[in-house]
């Protein structure tokens, strides 16, 4: 998925600081002796890292597409069959198209006549969409496919629709007409399977809420730097992932998303939020990634994390994300400075 904030261009920058302040603390036990947690997964490029090198995992997302990719790559520990897994593929990329929710409120043709016609889809990828969505949805009930072969489908088809949408990366609006990814027939395409030795758990959680019911031995913090909810950047997604048939509203058409909002697009409650989740936490390292564009400062992340133990800061230059420059916001950069927070706690 293109997603906003993901890490996979700095994972080796994640790991090498990790395993420098590790080193520093004269850290001797093993990753499979270690629960790593990451409490804002996104798509689970962080926490799938850790996962290959051993770690016990703990991974998180208040969005519920996020969770379900994670429930899918994070616990599931290769134990699908692939040849079924393959052959269930195939029968859903067999479907007849169904004129469903998303066709009927997020492609051109089923918006027909209405306010807003809207072209997040082709109106062939939105049908098939909810072909295979609905009948995913119908396979659980009837137990013909497991929970965990459930997420792997679902996962599955988050990531092949998002590949085919209208938009300039996120889908808070939608292009005018249909780009050449967009003109493309969706084929539903198989997330990976990732091995795994370790028992790793998937929460849905507010992680400020979450925090009090874990604990471990790394804590990894990747919260939204600005203003932008994902929640609203990722509103689609989150109505497949849930196949609810929310009340939507607006050119748009949003969902209510008031339960998912974060504390950290809040410039007047970030500072308390963070201070809290890291008060709370108890965990030994915590490594916080930010960037010197975001809403709080470099010097207030500091006087947060010094009150609770050694404090060690990294830094790396990086290009910015392409939809800022897209979008015409105020940062005019074409590379920013990405910080990663590091506290070795009392």
């Amino acid at each position: 998925m293109n997603y906003i904030g993901s890490k996979f261009s700095l994972i080796n920058f994640i790991r090498e600081t990790i395993d420098a302040v590790l080193k520093i603390n004269n850290e001797t036990r093993s990753p499979n002796e270690m629960v790593f947690a990451d409490l804002f997964a996104g798509t689970g490029i962080v926490s799938g890292s850790f996962k290959k090198d051993g770690y016990s995992i703990i991974a998180n997302d208040i969005q519920y597409y996020s969770y379900i990719i994670s429930k899918h790559m994070i616990e599931n520990n290769g134990n699908l069959d692939k040849q079924r897994c393959q052959t269930l593929i195939e029968q859903l990329n067999n479907l007849e198209d169904k004129e469903g929710f998303i066709y009927k409120n997020y492609s051109y043709g089923g918006t027909a006549g209405q306010e807003y016609r809207r072209m997040y889809f082709s109106d062939y990828n939105a049908k098939k969409c909810d072909a295979i969505r609905d009948t995913l949805d119908e396979w659980l009930a009837n137990k013909k496919i497991s929970q965990e072969e459930f997420y792997f489908l679902l996962g599955s088809l988050i990531d092949s629709i998002d590949k085919c949408a209208n938009t300039a990366l996120v889908y808070g609006a939608y292009l005018k007409t249909l780009k050449q990814k967009a003109q493309n027939k969706m084929v539903l395409t198989p997330l990976p399977i990732m091995p795994g030795r370790v028992k790793c758990s998937v929460y849905n959680e507010d992680a400020c809420h979450l925090i009090n019911n874990i604990s471990g031995d790394i804590l990894y913090l990747d919260p939204p730097y600005n203003d932008r909810q994902y929640c609203s950047n990722y509103h689609i997604l989150e109505t497949i992932a849930r196949n609810d048939a929310p009340k939507i509203h607006g050119k748009t058409g949003l969902r209510n998303y008031e339960s998912q909002k974060s504390l950290f697009c809040s410039k007047s409650r970030v500072y308390a939020a963070c201070e809290n989740l890291i008060r709370d936490a108890k965990f030994k390292y915590i490594f916080l990634s930010y960037n010197n564009e975001g809403i709080m400062h470099e010097e207030e992340i500091e006087s947060i994390m010094t009150k609770f133990g050694k404090y060690f800061v990294y830094d790396k230059d990086y290009q910015r994300f392409k939809s800022d420059r897209d979008e015409n916001r105020k940062h005019k950069a074409k590379r920013t400075q990405e910080y990663i927070h590091c506290l070795i706690k009392d």
